[in-house]
């Protein structure tokens, strides 16, 4: 153990994981306040005492989650937030890449059953371990008077209106009923926060309006004041690689190709 120091190292256990609809980063709200009305469940370990430990917690309706980013490596001292135009050091950030890579949320308490905590709100990744649960206390932890640092002191709140076009209103509705692939919500969330060209988003302006990219699709939409407007959705592969490959997931592109041209 170095001279002065308590500890060199902790080690820490999972308490339980997450179950979210959101199976990707990309497709994983950034922040809990953008995640509204999206569903989940914690699922604490068995054998543990812990259905002693959630004792009394069905009196609170919302609970801090200290997780693990268990898909992230490394850190980086400096990042780019989605609300900036500059890097900024790791520790003015929320951002996931950090030395420990501990996250915390807030989220809404539904229902405990068992060991299964019913929470609303939730910005997790399906899996995601958790390594505690607290109550929300507002008198504690709400701080009115704290100041916003390098970000603005207005609500966060969506700051866009995002419309759908009927293409690709009708483009994102075949995709979800014929192949599960849901873009209606994770675009307008993505655009609703803000659609100027931003790496972290992957947005880049075109000849004619912007271009976002989710995975492999391509979302195309103009912006006229608060308002923007969703109108065509295209694949993100290339013509050769659409013929050559053998990949199921290619295969729902050349379907959607095949289709809306």
């Amino acid at each position: 153990m170095t001279s002065g120091r308590a500890v060199d190292e902790v080690v820490l256990r999972p308490i339980g994981f997450a179950r979210t609809p959101f199976s990707e980063r990309a497709s994983a709200p950034r922040q809990p306040y953008v995640a509204k009305g999206a569903r989940g469940t914690i699922e604490l370990l068995p054998d543990a005492n812990f259905e002693h430990a959630l004792e009394d917690l069905d009196a609170w309706d919302h609970i801090w989650v200290i997780f693990w980013f268990h898909l992230n490596t490394g850190w980086r001292p400096k990042v780019l937030p989605p609300r900036s135009e500059k890097r900024r050091g790791v520790f003015a950030t929320r951002s996931p890449h950090r030395p420990n890579p501990i996250g915390l949320s807030v989220v809404e308490l539904e229902a405990i059953e068992g060991l299964t905590l019913k929470v609303r709100n939730v910005d997790l990744i399906d899996g995601t371990p958790v390594l505690d649960i607290k109550p929300y206390v507002p008198f504690a932890d709400a701080i009115a008077s704290a100041k916003t640092g390098w970000l603005d002191p207005r609500d966060p709140g969506p700051a866009f209106d995002v419309e759908w076009a009927p293409l690709a209103t009708e483009q994102a509705r075949w995709l979800s009923e014929a192949h599960q692939i849901e873009l209606f919500e994770p675009v307008t969330r993505t655009l609703s926060i803000g659609p100027e060209p931003h790496p972290y988003r992957r947005i880049r302006k075109k000849a004619e309006g912007y271009r976002l990219a989710l995975k492999e699709w391509r979302v195309d939409f103009r912006v006229d004041g608060a308002a923007v407007t969703v109108d065509a959705i295209a694949t993100g592969y290339r013509p050769r690689d659409l013929a050559a490959s053998d990949d199921p997931k290619v295969g729902v592109h050349r379907a959607f190709v095949a289709r809306f041209g």
